[in-house]
């Protein structure tokens, strides 16, 4: 899928997002290195530290799939005024880190899809050897 085909597939996913508390609803789609896509929406608990960002939850469906070598994931929110270069928590960005994800997609400020690599996002990821 092009970096356009899958920040509007983020887009729609973001419809099914859970953010009662904030009001911002993300959605993200990976694509494994397959070529499979897998989806997530952020999620809220009235207990704020319990909820789950998008890109986690789209990790989880990943790999609950079978699939932990990831490629690209595309992160967007719907909600007025907040979509331009919504890049994923530094949180999101490690857990990015640990399955190999290389390419992010994110709209720009004119809302067309803008990729950067994960190593600009996040240099230096915490990585331990197998």
């Amino acid at each position: 899928m092009s970096p356009e085909e899958l920040l509007a597939e983020a887009r729609q996913v973001a419809e099914n997002a859970y953010a009662p508390y904030s009001g911002f609803r993300v959605g993200a789609v990976i694509v494994a290195d397959d070529g499979s896509v897998h989806r997530g929406v952020n999620w809220e608990n009235a207990a704020y530290p319990s909820g789950t960002c998008a890109e986690a939850s789209a990790i989880a469906a990943a790999v609950t799939a079978g699939f932990t070598a990831l490629k690209t994931v595309a992160v967007a929110c719907i909600d007025a005024g907040t979509e331009a270069e919504t890049f994923p928590c530094g949180q999101c960005r490690q857990r990015l880190y640990e399955f190999g994800v290389e390419t992010v997609v994110v709209p720009g400020t004119d809302g067309a899809a803008e990729t950067y690599t994960l190593d600009e996002l996040l240099p230096h990821g915490f990585r331990l050897l197998h």
